[in-house]
């Protein structure tokens, strides 16, 4: 018998993308340095499976059918590079090697290149969703040759999420690193809704005194609203559970110190490079690096003083601000995401379509949500289309909720609460629709101390002041 893929690391993701695909028709043969890991694992679940161990990659070769596909689900980095050393060797012109994981898209790229020199295919696919979304359906974006993603296809459509249209959480994404590149962004995008979701936390909790019971019964009622997505309902979920060993609410018992896998790092250093703007996404990324200096903050509480929260006014109405003032956040954060991928495409060739990539971030991934309906709407309506803010659903959505973004913003600075992602998406859209910014004066400066030189409004070419008169 011959199996239709290999998979090289079976690890938790690796074991439940394993599962999924022979659940689907897709026999699998599996290998793994740990092989305590691998009998346990098919002693257990993958027991009486089309689902196979090998002792090593040239055992795999033997039972794959041609072209041989071999998906490596191994940590980000240097064990990529293992792995394809150690499996490059017995692969032949026209195989299939596909990284899984979650890989700095310029890796990607050089991979790539290295392993075209041997007529090997290369695709580097992002996978979002989790350990359940590798095992039900996850949202996946391959990125490679098109030959290798057609060659693929039959599997991932079957194994990926499926729409509340039927439609399947996967597309081709483009050459080279285009997979891991939308998937990069994506958790960029992942990142600022986490940190405008803590950030509305923190005001209702700490600000308005709301217990969890309470915060739990408004994060599931917006989850049957303009706000319902996989992560607000995760934390409706969130609020309500106890700790049987202490009685206590667990978000309690957490410290608040946010980690990181440097996916959202990654993201607002290639904007950085880009000159790409994604204010709400740079912002979530210094919320969790400040997060992680908790001596510090507990040191500089007892020493630095500020307004206490303390909220006077109608709650219900606040809380009803909250809700418009999130869902602003929200729609501008995405705007940011697409307006980078939009850059991406064009520096790096990559032929993205933004609709495709909002359809399928529908269902299987970590930012699934309703909203991505009207963003795979505003795509299809104009697919070059340049902010999603000037969109008229878009326009109108956050045009009719930014005095309460506004409210919510000014009442949480008021209360002394930091609120960085909400205020950088509120920047972001007043910089955006501001026909002029102060960077002229910006010019100036440069142009005052460094003779950087400016264009002018006026006439055509570039120019130089002497702004002090020499002394004679």
């Amino acid at each position: 018998m011959k199996y239709k893929i290999g998979i090289v690391g079976l690890g938790v993701m690796g074991q439940n993308l394993a599962l999924n695909m022979e659940r689907n028709s897709f026999p699998v043969a599996g290998f793994d340095l740990d092989k305590v890991k691998t009998e346990a694992f098919l002693a257990g679940e993958g027991k009486g499976k089309e689902i196979i161990s090998v002792d090593s990659i040239s055992s795999m070769i033997e039972v794959l059918e041609k072209p041989r596909r071999i998906l490596m689900m191994v940590p980000a980095g240097k064990p990529v590079d293992a792995a394809i050393q150690q499996i490059r060797p017995h692969l032949e012109k026209g195989d299939i090697l596909i990284d899984g994981g979650n890989s700095f898209f310029m890796d990607t790229e050089r991979r790539t290149k290295e392993l075209e020199a041997d007529g090997i295919n290369f695709v580097g696919a992002g996978v979002s969703g989790g350990e359940e979304g590798a095992k039900w359906g996850p949202a996946i974006m391959p990125g490679g040759q098109i030959e290798a993603w057609q060659a693929l296809a039959p599997i991932f459509y079957a194994i990926a999420a499926k729409a509340e249209d039927g439609q399947p959480c996967v597309e081709y994404m483009g050459p080279r690193g285009a997979g891991h590149y939308v998937k990069m962004v994506h958790n960029g995008i992942e990142y600022g809704d986490m940190q405008l979701i803590g950030e509305v936390y923190d005001i209702l909790h700490r600000g308005l005194g709301l217990s969890n019971q309470e915060l739990h019964e408004i994060f599931y009622r917006w989850n049957q609203g303009v706000l319902k997505s996989y992560l607000i309902e995760i934390t409706a979920d969130i609020f309500k559970k106890i700790d049987p060993e202490t009685g206590k609410h667990v978000v309690d018992l957490i410290l608040d110190e946010a980690q990181q896998k440097g996916t959202g790092k990654w993201t607002s250093q290639n904007a950085l490079d880009l000159g790409a703007p994604i204010p709400t996404i740079h912002a979530a990324l210094v919320g969790r690096t400040i997060s992680a200096l908790k001596t510090e903050r507990i040191a500089a509480a007892k020493v630095l003083t500020g307004p206490t929260p303390t909220f006077q006014g109608d709650r219900e109405r606040f809380v009803q601000a909250t809700e418009n003032a999130l869902f602003a956040s929200k729609i501008t954060s995405y705007a940011q995401g697409m307006g980078m991928l939009r850059l991406a495409s064009k520096e790096y060739q990559y032929n993205l379509k933004f609709g495709e990539i909002a359809k399928i971030w529908r269902a299987g991934c970590i930012i699934r949500a309703s909203l991505l309906e009207d963003i795979m709407a505003a795509y299809q309506r104009n697919p070059g289309l340049s902010n999603l803010l000037l969109d008229n659903t878009f326009k109108h959505a956050i045009e009719s909720r930014q005095s309460d973004l506004r409210f919510v913003i000014k009442t949480a600075i008021d209360m002394g609460i930091s609120v960085p992602a909400l205020s950088g998406s509120l920047a972001y859209f007043d910089a955006y629709r501001s026909e002029r910014l102060p960077a002229n004066l910006t010019q100036a400066q440069r142009d005052y101390f460094g003779a950087h030189t400016y264009r002018r409004i006026d006439r055509e070419g570039v120019f130089h002041t002497q702004w002090i008169e020499e002394e004679r």
